[in-house]
């Protein structure tokens, strides 16, 4: 099979994925027979593989939702963005035998979406509270509180009151334009 008949039929299957997916007992019946006719091996059983694709589907779908909201929100009258968001959000960099460390201030009352995160490193709330919505559901922090942050993440946070946050990258760069193309995608496809 040819390599266009090929990408042809994968976009046939992730047309039907989206407009008609299977349930769960269909996908079961169709892995049974497949597994059957071909003699076929596995790593996983059926319902380890069910729930590792609910949870892309979750997480795609959360990743969506966060840049349709992100992309929303700008349009709104009054919200800050770029260096006019920075004079509100003073940040301060240091550096440290191979160590970035970025220290924000997030004044209270703010909603804050995060860009999407290369690397993991760790991340620390010395001072405040907030809420962060994540692929996982929304979770309150009270500092001092501290944490990873793992590639792919993109966060929308609530500040309930001023908070210092404080994270730590990995890296021998101190030109911050470089860090950044270092630490952050351009977007999910980039991971």
């Amino acid at each position: 099979m040819n390599q266009e008949v090929l990408e042809s039929k994968l976009e046939d299957i992730k047309e039907q994925v989206s407009i008609s997916p299977l349930s769960k007992e269909d996908s079961q019946r169709q892995f049974i027979k497949i597994t059957e006719k071909y003699d076929l091996k596995h790593s996983l059983d059926f319902e380890e593989a069910w729930e590792v694709t609910q949870e892309l589907r979750k997480r795609k779908e959360y990743r969506n939702r966060v840049l349709k909201f992100e992309e929303e929100i700008k349009e709104i009258d009054g919200v800050l963005v770029g260096k006019e968001l920075d004079k509100v959000n003073p940040t301060k960099h240091s550096f440290a035998d191979g160590c970035y460390i970025r220290e924000i201030f997030n004044p209270a009352g703010e909603i804050i979406v995060t860009k999407i995160h290369k690397k993991e490193h760790p991340f620390f709330l010395m001072k405040g509270n907030m809420t962060i919505l994540t692929e996982n559901g929304f979770e309150y922090r009270e500092a001092p509180y501290h944490g990873i942050t793992y590639p792919g993440t993109k966060r929308v946070i609530y500040t309930h009151t001023d908070c210092l946050f404080v994270t730590v990258h990995v890296t021998n760069e101190t030109d911050l334009e470089k860090i950044e193309e270092e630490v952050i995608a351009k977007d999910f496809d980039s991971l």
